[in-house]
């Protein structure tokens, strides 16, 4: 299953958990379910979606990979969108229990836009035991 994600910033983040969560199947009842942004300037995080942590982890991109200066910009000039997305990583893994997703009651799926704005695609697969 898959299911795409418009951005409006270069550095944003989007709560896509409720989008996930909604991918699990219908009987799945003890299992993992993992999300993979297909882009190399997009990444996933399991983190809390509270509106001044979201707007700290995208300061704390910036303030790590500078907006300019890398090799890579001559080519395209999105070398920082590269390296921030790097830091991300493209995946999370989440267990399942219960036929829900069994996060923490802080936790949230964010995608991290990093070479915004874009149209991105997130794949979901889930694997495990499915009720009688």
């Amino acid at each position: 299953m898959s299911f795409a994600v418009s951005t409006e910033s270069r550095l944003t983040t989007v709560d896509v958990t409720d989008r996930i969560a909604a991918a699990v199947p219908d009987g799945l009842e003890e299992g993992i379910c993992t999300a993979f942004v297909q882009h190399t300037t997009a990444g996933l995080v399991v983190q809390e979606a509270e509106p001044r942590l979201r707007d700290d982890l995208e300061s704390f991109l910036r303030d790590v990979v500078p907006d300019e200066g890398h090799a890579h910009d001559e080519l395209d000039g999105n070398a920082d969108s590269h390296l921030r997305a790097s830091l991300v990583g493209p995946d999370v893994t989440i267990p399942v229990a219960d036929g829900e997703l069994a996060l923490g009651t802080w936790q949230s799926v964010l995608l991290v836009e990093c070479d915004g704005p874009r149209t991105r695609t997130v794949s979901v697969t889930t694997v495990g035991e499915s009720r009688p």
